[in-house]
Formats: C-alpha cells, structure tokens, sequence
C-alpha cells in the first residue's frame, strides 16, 4: 500500500478546522495517533516494504505523527482559551452567591473552655505552664521516687537538650499537667486557686482509648486549714454542673505519689449506664510538694485533682474513640 503524505497532512489541516471542543479533539486524535490509527497502521506496514521504501515511509509517517500533534497542542490551547473566555461571558451576576461557611471551635476547646469556665465562677484562676519540662518538676518535686516506673523512657517522651537547673538531667515533654502546681507555688503565696489546661504527652500506642498526645486540666487550691471535704464539695459542684444534677458520683480511695489522702472520682450517670466510670484523679496535697515547692512546713494545706479532656469528652457526647477528635473528618467534627 502507498500512501501520499503530503495529501494526508492537508487532510489533517482541513479536518482540524471543524475541530471546536474537546471531544471532537479527541475523535481526531484517536483517528490518527491512537493503537489503531493511521500512524501506527503505516508504521505496522513497514516490515512489508523493500529497503528502498522504507526510508522515504518512515519518514512521511513521522512528519505525519508531528503535524498531528503540533495541530492537536494547538488545538487544545485553543479549547482551554475558548472555555475560559465562555466562562467569563456568560457569569449571571444576578445569581445569589455562595456563603462562605462558618467555622467553629473544635471538641476539644469547647470542652476546655466549659470546664474551666466553670472553675472561674468558682473563684479558680487559669494559668498555664510550659510543655517542655524538667525532671524535677515533672517527677521529684511531686514525691515521684526515683524508680518509679514512670520516669522510665518507655513512658516519658525525654528531650536531648540537657536541663539548664542540672547538667546530669535532660529534659522531657511533661507526662502530666502537675508540674504546673510546682511553677505556680514557687512564684506565688497562698492562698491559691488555679486551674492549669494544657496539652501532656506519653509514648502510648495509639488505639481506641490511647493517644501519645492528649489533653489534661489540673486544679490546686492552697490555703490554712483546706479539707477533703472542700475537695468533695467542689468536684461534687463541678460534676453537677457539667453532666447534669442527676449525675451520681463517688470518690474511691486511690494513691498518687503528690497527694494524700489520694482519691479517684467515678460517675454512673442517667444514660442507662450502670457500670461506674473513673474520670479523675484528686487528694490532698502531699507536705513534700509544698516542701518543694519552697512553703513553710504545716503551714498550709491544699487540694489538687487532675482530668483528661478526651476522656470526660468521650463520656459525655458518647464518643468511643479517640482518634475521632485527631482525624480531621468534618462529618464527627460538624456535629459538635
């Protein structure tokens, strides 16, 4: 078969000017450049020519092939201007617009700002305190022993950047909001009535109920003559207002190294729940904290107690995993 390529590269030049949107670009294209177009049906018919056809073939089909695909770039830049041109002349400036939509804060800082509101109208103070910890502060100052499991690299994130107070110790991203009580009772006398948010971390594999990072609020209120009972009636009033005046509530004896007495708070609440639910842990500030912390011995007493946010979240917009509030998915996010 013989093929004249001049004639076929006018045919494609002639086709081409009826060519107004990018299907009929694409019908072009596929006629002449796609697996069984006319290009690839010349070049498949080379191994059937002598020596001396074969040059001059090869060369029309690719002067061909360029031609194409010169017309077809062309062609495509021409489609994209055209589109583009349409678009602006034919916008109906009288069409109603698009809201933009609103944002809102996220679980987490609602449930942040709620408790500790409460807590303001409840006389507490909101301070804060830095996520990069000493081990002193983190561990020593709130009673915890040297070989405590905690102060091991598998529970506590440590940082190479040494301790600026002690050279033989590095510091760490804190495990827990505690250390804020030491910062705070160094640079202030009593009384005292503080709330500390903020964010802790732990190397915790991550699951349903575990986050290597999460969020914590501590409380401490010192002064002469604080009692557990002022402990119990204060949470007793935080629970109340924050689940509901239903709420049933029970403190569990508990220990922890910087309180004593130490308790834990448990809550079976009217969501047809009857099983009791751990969601914070509280006492009354060890004498060896304040003796950290640089307070006269006996002079005053105190109650701390400490929650993660995540938890007392999850128990009460009944989410069951955590994860939920890190994944960024707008559908969890919107129903909040």
């Amino acid at each position: 078969m013989s093929w004249n390529f001049e004639e076929l590269q006018q045919q494609a030049e002639q086709e081409s000017t009826s060519i107004s949107d990018a299907r009929a670009l694409e019908e072009f294209r596929i006629k002449y450049l796609g697996k069984k177009g006319l290009v690839a049906e010349i070049y498949a018919s080379l191994p059937q020519l002598s020596k001396e056809e074969k040059p001059a073939v090869g060369k029309g089909a690719n002067d061909l092939r360029n031609t194409v695909s010169r017309i077809i770039e062309e062609k495509k830049t021409a489609i994209k201007q055209k589109e583009k041109q349409s678009s602006k002349r034919f916008l109906d400036v009288t069409m109603p617009g698009v809201a933009l939509e609103a944002g809102h804060q996220h679980l987490i800082t609602q449930t942040i700002e709620e408790i500790c509101g409460l807590f303001e109208r409840l006389g507490f103070v909101i301070q804060d305190g830095p996520e990069m910890e000493t081990e002193f502060n983190n561990f020593s100052a709130l009673n915890i022993p040297e070989d405590h499991p905690s102060r091991d690299g598998f529970d506590t994130f440590y940082l190479d950047a040494q301790d600026p107070t002690d050279k033989t110790k590095k510091l760490l991203l804190r495990s827990h909001t505690s250390p804020g009580q030491i910062r705070i009772m160094k640079n202030n006398k009593p009384p005292l009535a503080v709330i500390i948010p903020g964010r802790v971390y732990r190397p915790d594999a991550v699951d349903a109920s575990h986050s290597f990072m999460f969020h914590q609020i501590e409380g401490l209120l010192v002064d002469k003559d604080v009692k557990f009972s002022d402990l119990k009636g204060l949470l007793t009033a935080f629970c109340q207002r924050f689940f509901g005046r239903d709420i049933k509530m029970r403190f569990r004896p508990h220990f922890f190294p910087f309180t004593e007495p130490s308790a834990e708070v448990d809550i079976s609440w009217a969501k047809g729940k009857k099983d009791w639910l751990e969601i914070m842990g509280c006492g009354m500030v060890h004498p060896k904290v304040f003796e950290a912390a640089g307070y006269p011995k006996g002079k005053y007493t105190g109650l701390a107690f400490g929650l993660g946010v995540e938890r007392i979240a999850m128990l009460k917009h009944g989410i069951t995993d955590i994860r939920n509030f890190y994944e960024n998915d707008k559908r969890f996010l919107e129903q909040f």
